[in-house]
């Protein structure tokens, strides 16, 4: 059986010399392309490939927010695609299956693939997305953090403190700040606004949910690994089986 593989890049000379090489591997079954960040989630979702070779400069959502975007579950291993400095190099080497350094050649990629397709045959989910998540949270870029962020409501700016959001939730092209008792829409993804949260008092519990562990009551075990979390107002939310190493974070061994 071949292997489903896509090829994610924004720049189309680069997409196209790449998807030239995979035609000619008799291994491999291109089930599509994306130009950007978003197209690729939107791709990954609908073909399942259990192969991307990933640009990760990308303007809006670049390769890490992708991943980030994705639950483990539904990430396909990766070959990245960089133009990166020697010391994010050094990471990759650490915690990726493989990555190709802008410009390379086709003995460089093949190498590549064939470290993939190796991977591949010898089937460690589990161990391939503890690689994607530790380099994710290498690598990352994350924004200059506030204390507070500054919201419209009405006609007016409301000013929130970080500290005050209870949980957030995602709301297609936005994000829903739930603040006590009231709630407030802001126009950015999910990815984005979870890297402006203080890491150290947040925590992403869901592809849809980050809640302030400071807010949580108590935790539930539910079926099939999910956890039950609840906050300190009755609020339910679910911590999901993809993100069960978020409970080590919560001091669950």
């Amino acid at each position: 059986m071949k292997v489903r593989t896509i090829v994610v890049d924004d720049e189309p000379l680069a997409r196209e010399r790449l998807m030239k090489l995979l035609r000619a591997e008799p291994e491999i079954e291109i089930v599509g392309e994306a130009a950007n960040g978003r197209a690729a989630v939107d791709l990954i979702r609908k073909e399942k490939p259990a192969l991307a070779f990933l640009d990760v400069q990308m303007p809006e959502l670049d390769g890490f927010g992708v991943l980030t975007e994705l639950d483990e579950s539904e990430r396909p291993a990766v070959v990245f695609v960089t133009a990166y400095d020697k010391f994010a190099l050094k990471a990759f080497e650490v915690h990726a299956i493989d990555y190709l350094l802008k410009p390379f050649d086709k003995a460089r990629f093949q190498t590549a693939l064939r470290r993939a397709l190796d991977h591949l045959a010898r089937p460690q989910p589990d161990k391939v997305q503890e690689q994607l998540s530790a380099l994710l949270s290498e690598l990352r870029p994350t924004a200059p953090q506030s204390d507070r962020i500054a919201v419209k409501t009405d006609g007016r700016v409301v000013f929130i403190k970080m500290a005050d959001i209870d949980w957030v939730e995602a709301a297609d092209n936005y994000v829903s700040l739930h603040v006590g008792k009231d709630s407030h829409l802001v126009r950015e993804t999910m990815t984005n606004f979870e890297t402006r949260l203080p890491r150290e008092r947040f925590i992403r519990i869901s592809r849809s949910t980050i809640v302030n562990m400071e807010r949580i009551k108590e935790l539930q075990p539910m079926f099939h690994g999910e956890y039950a979390v609840i906050l300190r107002d009755g609020t339910r939310l679910t911590l999901s089986r993809s993100h069960r190493d978020k409970l080590q974070q919560l001091g669950i061994a």
